[in-house]
């Protein structure tokens, strides 16, 4: 992609983040995103079908950098020289939710809540499969992951919630205990 279309992608997910953090996702007009950006309609739509595509691509950049194997060091996190075990993947997940607060609880709120939540579940099955000793042998595979992802999905929804009063460490060491997973 040439450097003028990441400008203006970067302008469009700009717009739409300082939305999120004053609107609910559904609230939110493609007009007004375009607004914000300062851009043409038809720029907007020669990036983006739709604004549910903006918001799949939006958490397609924030979970592919979680996920990524390649790490830098970040303003509130370093996880850049980590062996990235299962809790360093886990914290280092709920650090990116933490710092993107304003657009994932916009996100969350409403419609656009399932939409989010379904993205989030297939990095999560993915990440957990990297992990083949945090899933049960006792139970089939499945099972055992759809627990995992739905439980984790639940616990970061219900951290959220709560203000994130819990630092991302004491959380993922949490929920870890509570799944039993020893590394």
């Amino acid at each position: 992609m040439d450097r003028r279309k990441q400008k203006t992608r970067r302008a469009i997910f700009q717009a739409f983040s300082r939305l999120l953090e004053i609107k609910h996702f559904n609230d939110i007009t493609v007009q007004e995103i375009l607004d914000e950006a300062d851009i043409g309609r038809s720029t907007f739509y020669s990036h983006f079908e739709t604004k549910d595509a903006l918001l799949k691509e939006m958490c397609t950049d924030i979970f592919d950098h979680i996920f990524s194997s390649d790490l830098q060091s970040e303003r509130s996190h370093d996880f850049s020289s980590s062996d990235h075990g299962l809790q360093e993947k886990i914290t280092h997940l709920l650090y990116h939710l933490k710092d993107h607060k304003g657009n994932v609880l916009g996100v969350l709120s409403g419609e656009s809540g399932e939409l989010f939540m379904r993205f989030f579940k297939e990095y999560l099955k993915a990440m957990f499969e990297q992990y083949p000793e945090s899933i049960s042998q006792d139970v089939p595979k499945e099972f055992a992951l759809n627990h995992l992802v739905g439980s984790f999905a639940e616990a970061v929804k219900w951290w959220m919630g709560n203000r994130m009063k819990m630092a991302p460490e004491e959380l993922a060491e949490c929920y870890l205990k509570l799944i039993g997973y020893h590394a």
